[in-house]
This record gives C-alpha cells, structure tokens and sequence, in this order.
C-alpha cells in the first residue's frame, strides 16, 4: 500500500459555537484528483483554509507526503509543494500579467522583495514565470496589466501563479467560481491536463465538472463527511442525493 499524499484525520474546527469541521478524516492518493462537495456552510473553505495552515484545527492532524503538517506555517507548506488557489481572486491588479507570476516564482524562491524592480528582470525569475503562464495559455498577455484581463484569464492567473510555485499538490478553491460556459469549458480542460502530473484537491460547485474531472469524491455535509467514494458511487448515493445533488 502507498502512503496517501493527503491525510486528514479526525480534524475539528469550531467558530463561536458553530461546527465547521466534524471529525473529518479523508486520505487524497499520490496522482489523484479528488474533489470535495456540499451545500454552502457544509465546511469545505474551512478545510481547505486548514490544509493551507490558513486556520489551525482544534483537533486532529494533517499528513502531507508523510509529514505532519498540523502546525507547520502555510510558507514552510508551500515550500513542500502544497499550494493553494483561491475562490475569490488574489492578483496584484497594477502589475503586469507576468509580474504577477514571478512574484509567485520569487515567494517560492524565499527571496527578499526589496529589489522586485530589478528582479522582475532576472531570467530566473523570468523564464519560469512565461513557462507557467503558457501552461495555462496566458503567454501572449504576458505584459497586459492584470487589470485589464477578464474574470476568466484572471482564474488562469492565478492557476499559473500556484503552478510557478512547483507545486506537488494543488489545493483549488472553486476554479469555475464567475465563469462563462466557454471560460468553465476551458478550465476544465487545463485541469484535466495538470492531473496527468498533479496530485489535486478540487473544491467546486459546478457538478457537470466535479464528475467529469474527479478521481474520487468526498461529500460534506455541516462539517463531517457523509460519504467518500468514485463518482458513479457518489451519483447512485441516496443520502447524497437527499443533502445534495437532489437539491
């Protein structure tokens, strides 16, 4: 048996009261891409938040690449290779498109921002930022400001900065979040491509994706897992349907 790249056991998270992670264990394989779903206020952000080391659990622990992580800072998990995107866009909007990147580049780097003007210039900076961004086919805005590029290329964005930080794990916080038809079509794609080399944690509402995307699926419901398993097993699930799928 290979030990997960992922492990979550018995995590809890409470806020004034009100329970946000329940005991929630799951495992996430080396290669996989595993999707979590729920209705709003089901906990997915909180986990998320919390494999980020963005929140720190009451309970429970988290095993990357067979370390404990629990309370390792989110910097020293990025450097591990975990990195998140976000659900809501976190770009520096007065910076050009690949500026945006290597800055992503000089953060995983752990280098000093003190000199970002000359070092926007740095062919280490540089080359692996255009590569990023033509991964996620960016590579013709590279010096449009980040202002000037649609909801959609701004997702891809931030796609390409997480992918800049060499991830070994991808944690995507709703990616389809504001797209068109055409935008999801596209990011759909870009995922399906970076499975064949990431391991991913895909957090999403746009069902037609989840299944079309997932290797496996974990249902949230009020903060604890109603159920763990392959897509058509998730489908067929009458108490999934019942809190989820049915609404």
């Amino acid at each position: 048996m290979h030990e997960p790249m992922l492990k979550v056991i018995s995590l809890s998270k409470c806020f004034a009261g009100i329970v946000a992670s329940d005991q929630l264990s799951l495992e996430v394989g080396a290669g996989e891409l595993h999707a979590v779903i729920g209705p709003n206020g089901a906990g997915k952000t909180t986990l998320l938040n919390q494999l980020a080391g963005e929140t720190r659990p009451d309970s429970g622990s988290i095993w990357f690449a067979g370390r404990d992580i629990t309370w390792m800072p989110t910097h020293r998990r990025t450097m591990l290779g975990l990195t998140r995107s976000f659900q809501i866009t976190t770009l520096f909007l007065d910076f050009s498109t690949i500026d945006n990147v290597a800055l992503a580049v000089q953060a995983r780097a752990g280098h000093s921002f003190r000199f970002w003007r000359n070092a926007r210039l740095e062919p280490e900076l540089r080359k692996p930022a255009l590569g990023a961004l033509a991964r996620v086919g960016l590579v013709d805005r590279a010096n449009t400001p980040a202002s000037h590029l649609s909801h959609g290329e701004h997702r891809l964005l931030e796609m390409a900065m997480a992918l800049a930080g060499r991830p070994r794990m991808l944690l995507l916080d709703e990616p389809m979040a504001g797209l068109g038809q055409e935008e999801s079509n596209r990011m759909v794609a870009l995922i399906r491509e970076l499975k064949r080399e990431f391991t991913i944690l895909l957090i999403e509402h746009d069902m037609d994706a989840v299944f079309s995307l997932a290797d496996r699926i974990t249902v949230l419901v009020s903060g604890h897992v109603l159920a763990s398993d392959v897509p058509t097993s998730i489908r067929a699930n009458a108490e999934v349907q019942q809190a989820y799928l049915g609404t």
